[in-house]
């Protein structure tokens, strides 16, 4: 703009000149010296305009990158708007997320006291009732220990238990012992009485073993006549030849055992029934035994059953006569076996 007018200046003034040419030479000299005057702010001007332009293409260098970051900043702007916005919508679901969250943690809070309280509740309980085990531990414990000492006191008794049922294993066996040779020398017995009466056995008599006794059975017919308690001739020799063996067998005890029919007794005077009967023939039997042989009386017993142990129950005359019988019942001495279970 100040170029312009520099210019135009410039143009008035030669215009003028050439007006005035033919002014005089001393208004030639004050339109020279205005001429380079003007020369002079010309070039000054100049000067000024190379500068103005310098610092002008320098300002619009500046306008030109200001443009640049304007439209940067715009740009930028725009995208951090967006961006604002992206983050005030996230913020706003934030914060009524949060809202729900301080919502739901109340509502867990008042949950949470009320679980506290019911924890507290069964924590109680749990505590009563560990208080309440514990009592009971300490019962069973008790008792466990009452039960220890009962158990030792136990252990205690077991041992003399089984030391005396050790020293009565012992007795037993010496009493099987004692047992078996008792069998033993009744089965000898039984075989030495079956061969003295051999000439006897199939005329009513027989020699049987039974419960380690031996059983030496006579018939009626064999010893006495029916309703009598004298010994028949043959009867008397069987019980010596008897008698021959007892005597040579001092530790064997004897019983004779009268038995009858279940008929009644007829005849008169001291015997009066079977019973009389019965033990009557038993006596009659001992006092032969005794007086043809050295037997010791107190191995004898007279005994009389009467009809109430008879071998056959039927009514017949066969069963009666099998019943009217004497059994002489040879036992063991067990003496010695007394003492050991005694002791």
């Amino acid at each position: 703009m100040r170029h312009n007018n520099l210019i135009k200046i410039i143009l008035g003034l030669t215009i003028a000149g050439i007006m005035f040419s033919c002014v005089p030479a001393r208004q030639f000299e004050e339109v020279k010296e205005a001429k380079e005057t003007c020369e002079t702010e010309r070039n000054a001007l100049k000067k000024d305009n190379e500068t103005l332009t310098t610092s002008s293409n320098e300002l619009q260098a500046k306008i030109d990158r200001m443009m640049l970051d304007k439209n940067a900043l715009v740009n930028d702007t725009s995208i951090k708007g967006s961006a604002y916005r992206t983050l005030t919508v996230q913020y706003d679901k934030i914060n009524k997320l949060y809202e729900q969250l301080l919502g739901n943690q109340e509502k867990l809070r008042a949950g949470a006291d009320a679980d506290a309280q019911r924890a507290m509740g069964m924590l109680q309980e749990t505590r009563e009732e560990l208080q309440r085990k514990e009592d009971e531990l300490r019962s069973l414990e008790a008792r466990l220990n009452q039960e220890r000492a009962s158990i030792d006191a136990m252990r205690i008794q077991l041992g003399l238990k089984e030391k005396e049922l050790s020293d009565k294993n012992a007795k037993v066996s010496e009493l099987q012992a004692i047992l078996d040779s008792k069998d033993s020398v009744m089965n000898a017995l039984r075989q030495t009485v079956s061969n003295a009466l051999v000439n006897f056995e199939g005329d009513g008599l027989t020699v049987t073993m039974k419960d380690g006794k031996v059983y030496v059975s006579l018939d009626e017919q064999l010893l006495f006549k029916s309703g009598k308690w004298d010994v028949d001739p043959k009867g008397v020799q069987a019980l010596n030849k008897l008698g021959d063996v007892l005597e040579n067998n001092s530790d064997i005890n004897i019983v004779i055992e009268g038995h009858t029919d279940e008929l009644a007794y007829g005849g008169n005077g001291n015997i009066q029934d079977n019973w009389d009967l019965s033990v009557k023939r038993a006596t009659s039997i001992v006092k032969i035994l005794l007086g043809n042989s050295n037997i010791d009386p107190k191995r004898l017993t007279a005994s009389g059953r009467s009809s109430y142990l008879p071998i056959d129950s039927e009514k017949t005359a066969q069963a009666r006569a099998k019943n009217r019988r004497t059994e002489i019942i040879l036992t063991p001495k067990l003496d010695a076996l007394y003492d050991i279970m005694n002791n």
